[in-house]
């Protein structure tokens, strides 16, 4: 079922925001930005910053006001910009300018957590992790994979009951799939591709009778 469920929302969804990603640096400070921020704002900004400013050694030296400038629409935008500086400073010192390929070395890092760590896992190096996002932990639910109260539950139930070569895909299909059709409070389930295997629908369902 599971797998039925990947095959058909792949169907549905185009190539994800980071297939067009220049460089791995730039998932990750996307994906900073991105923390509790609309998706739609940060596929905004992010190519405007990276206009500016391309490499960590370009961002550690850059003047925090420019940087604030730019990404003030993005929540948190003070707090990010102090990150955005630290984590370059690192990049630079430590990795010499490049982004770590490991959940360990990418979690050390200022204001990265696990579902950044992954993301920069999946979307930078295609190395197989489940980006576990709001979307992902309520989609999951939802549909009746898991039975979970935080994302990081999640995570670790995916973990167990996905099969390693679907986890690159997890993330972008259901982050999509809640975005446009299975929306928190009306999901629009008369144009979901998995109604069939849906628990949430077939519940619905069945109340109506």
């Amino acid at each position: 079922m599971i797998e039925q469920i990947i095959k058909n929302l792949r169907k549905a969804y185009p190539p994800s925001f980071f297939d067009r990603a220049e460089s791995p640096f730039y998932v990750l400070i996307s994906t900073v930005l991105s923390q509790r921020t609309r998706d739609e704002t940060t596929y905004k900004i992010a190519p405007k910053l990276f206009k500016k400013y391309r490499t960590p050694q370009q961002f550690m030296k850059a003047d925090s006001n420019n940087i604030k400038k730019i990404i003030k629409g993005i929540g948190f935008y003070n707090q990010k910009t102090k990150r955005i500086k630290e984590i370059s400073k690192i990049l630079v010192e430590k990795y010499s300018g490049k982004v770590p390929k490991t959940f360990e070395e990418l979690i050390s890092l200022p204001g990265v957590g696990r579902k950044t760590a992954n993301c920069v896992l999946v979307y930078a190096f295609r190395i197989p992790a489940i980006p576990t996002d709001i979307h992902v932990h309520r989609l999951s639910n939802r549909i009746g994979w898991v039975k979970t109260k935080t994302p990081e539950e999640t995570e670790a139930k995916l973990i167990k009951i996905i099969r390693r070569k679907y986890w690159i895909e997890v993330n972008e299909l259901l982050v999509k799939h809640g975005q446009s059709i299975c929306k928190p409070i009306t999901p629009i389930c008369s144009k979901c591709p998995i109604t069939k295997y849906c628990a949430y629908f077939k519940n619905k369902k069945n109340k109506r009778k």
